[in-house]
């Protein structure tokens, strides 16, 4: 098969990791063809222009020490800017509308002290993970065992606590606290340095957003690939594979290649037939890690009204089905704008009725914590990502108990030529865009070490990762 190869390599999937890992290869040298199933490339992130303004309808926020992503924008010339949170937050709990600022909500003493003492314990068990190897850690069995919330109640946690964890849960992996393995989460914080990074707006994971949108940066490295490289609409449907070599199938045909990259998330590795089939715990890893559920809504309007009462525009609340927001407008417009997050339970229930009665739902929820004055955009539009057919949910997967311990090295571990990407198998800032693009890069580097390099420069050059997985 590789005297007739079309390409050095094809890539499945053209959201941010296959299009980084697309980019890569070619700059190793290699010849590579994308193949999107969807009308456009991006994957979990999306884009739309809503009154005038542009929202992100997936991925939307990055970090200082989002590395891969942010040099990946800065190559391509899209540029951030600071997410705006100068003011009061706001807090619905318990039917009563608190304003305050900084880190310490308004919940009262009690409560303060024992969301404290839960934070403490997480992040004190989180370094004990070894990250991108969860399964090697001490008792890893039964972390993964449990899920967050049967930790939570083991644990004693107040209700506060149990609701404000479930805020985590529904944001960051779409789910409630009852579905996601213990083991998981605490991966989750370890990747992200802890858990005042992955949450805080200042200095976390929130900190930035894209002017002109992160749906632009993939537009923009799709672009530069070259004509005819990533190919839309065109689902692949199987890919058979010798030793050393892969033929793609897709509805237009053929292509054979020396090496593939399946960069789709988790779950949606099931709807491509492989011949011969995957190992069982690759084919397991499919069945098991499931995406959450998130939807997202934006409302815009013809000010930010809420920066005129002095307040910033983020909010959280216990009683959704918005229960949380953030002021997403961009320096360059005049307009107000206003994301908020549904998710978990809330998104299930939401995401089930017509579209007029889910803008009822999401405005009535804007206008408890903003007034009036919210119910009324000049514009809307909301994004259900659970209805999305190639993508199957997000924000990214939500394992439950028992498919971490025994599994997660299976996502990045290669079949043969068969080699993996996607947020979900990155070793830092999984879940989020930045590990996106740092997967894309280091399958390109895999492959290109088994392309290219002689046994010395394969030795030398990989990373510490792969090393330990060989």
């Amino acid at each position: 098969m590789t005297d007739s190869v079309d390409v050095d390599v094809v890539v499945v999937g053209a959201g941010l990791s296959g299009l980084a890992a697309a980019r890569g290869l070619q700059r190793h040298g290699l010849s590579v063809k994308v193949f999107e199933a969807l009308d456009r490339v991006g994957g979990r992130v999306g884009s739309a222009t809503v009154a005038e303004a542009h929202v992100d309808l997936g991925g939307t926020f990055v970090g200082p020490d989002h590395d891969r992503i942010n040099a990946l924008a800065d190559e391509v010339g899209v540029g951030r800017c600071l997410t705006h949170e100068a003011g009061d937050n706001l807090l619905l709990w318990r039917k009563d509308r608190k304003r305050y600022r900084g880190a310490l909500l308004p919940i009262g003493a009690t409560s303060l002290l024992d969301l404290a003492r839960i934070r403490s314990s997480l992040e004190r068990m989180s370094r004990r993970i070894p990250v991108g190897r969860p399964w090697s850690a001490p008792d890893a069995a039964g972390l993964d065992a449990q899920t967050l919330g049967t930790w939570l109640t083991a644990r004693h946690a107040g209700q506060a606590a149990k609701d404000l964890l479930a805020v985590v849960c529904k944001t960051s992996w779409g789910c409630e606290p009852s579905e996601i393995s213990l083991l998981h989460v605490l991966h989750y914080i370890a990747q992200a340095g802890g858990l005042d990074p992955m949450l805080d707006t200042r200095g976390g994971a929130q900190e930035q957003h894209f002017v002109e949108g992160a749906h632009e940066v993939a537009v923009r490295v799709a672009r530069a690939l070259g004509p005819d490289t990533v190919r839309l609409g065109s689902p692949v449907l199987r890919i058979d594979r010798s030793d050393d070599a892969v033929t793609v199938h897709t509805d237009d045909g053929l292509t054979t290649a020396r090496r593939v990259v399946v960069a789709v998330p988790p779950a949606m590795r099931h709807r491509i037939r492989f011949v011969p089939a995957l190992p069982a715990a690759h084919r397991h890893l499919a069945q098991r890690w499931s995406p959450g559920v998130l939807s997202k809504i934006y409302a815009v309007y013809d000010t930010p009204f809420w920066r005129e009462q002095g307040l910033s525009g983020m909010t959280i609340s216990d009683e959704g089905p918005v229960f949380i927001t953030f002021d997403a407008g961009s320096p360059d417009t005049s307009r107000g704008v206003l994301l908020g997050f549904i998710g978990g339970d809330y998104a299930r229930e939401w995401d089930a009725v017509d579209a007029a009665e889910r803008r009822v739902r999401a405005l009535s929820a804007l206008a408890d914590l903003f007034g009036e004055r919210a119910l009324t955009p000049r514009g809307y539009i909301d994004q259900r990502w659970g209805e999305e057919d190639w993508l199957g949910g997000g924000p990214t997967a939500a394992p439950g108990p028992g498919a971490v311990a025994s599994l997660h090295a299976r996502l990045t571990e290669p079949v043969g030529p068969v080699h993996w990407a996607g947020t979900e198998t990155a070793r830092r800032w999984a879940g989020f865009m930045d590990g996106a693009v740092a997967a894309g890069e280091r399958a390109a580097r895999e492959i290109a070490v088994e392309l290219t390099a002689t046994p010395e420069e394969k030795a030398r050059r990989c990373t510490p990762e792969e090393k330990a997985r060989r």
